[in-house]
């Protein structure tokens, strides 16, 4: 049995990016993973910035501020 190996990002349990496609049906997997990469507090700039390869020509910290400020219009109505 042969391994390959993809580069996923889980965030709250849930696969968020995975590198390659993987092949379709029931997958058993091992997960290792290292403890200092772990992020509890979430940076979201940096998490635009990291993920801007599925966004051709994303901009991390103004696509991160036009976010907060739709959120953020409905406060206090």
């Amino acid at each position: 049995m042969g391994h390959k190996v993809a580069e996923a990002i889980i965030e709250d349990g849930k696969i968020t990016y995975v590198d390659k496609e993987l092949p379709h049906g029931k997958l058993t997997v091992h997960i290792i993973y290292d403890m200092e990469d772990v992020k509890t507090v979430i940076d979201h700039a940096e998490s635009v910035t990291e993920t801007a390869g599925i966004y051709k020509d994303i901009e991390g910290d103004g696509e991160s501020k036009k976010l907060r400020n739709e959120w953020e219009r409905n406060v206090g109505r």
